[in-house]
């Protein structure tokens, strides 16, 4: 019951950015891990996704550019639409 109050409650960013070699990588951020297994999240968007991915210093990096299927995945999993904010 925590655990969906605190979906609902998240202020999540979502934006691309460019690596190297021209890579485009998605960025999730805003995700609070105290109330939240973000391990798990990451890994259930990786397989939502079909791409690969990782969580460090809080965020979660997927390989790709995937801002809209990642607002469609979130909302899938219980977060508000209203609190994600795709830049």
């Amino acid at each position: 019951m925590c655990e969906e109050i605190a979906r609902e409650q998240q202020r999540i960013n979502v934006y691309s950015i460019e690596r190297k070699f021209k890579k485009k990588v998605t960025i999730v951020e805003g995700i609070d891990e105290k109330q939240l297994d973000i391990k798990e999240l990451t890994k259930n968007l990786k397989s939502k996704l079909a791409c690969g991915g990782t969580a460090k210093d809080g965020k979660i990096e997927l390989q790709g550019d995937h801002k809209a299927r990642v607002k469609e995945a979130l909302i899938e999993m219980g977060f508000s639409p209203d609190m994600i904010d795709i830049k």
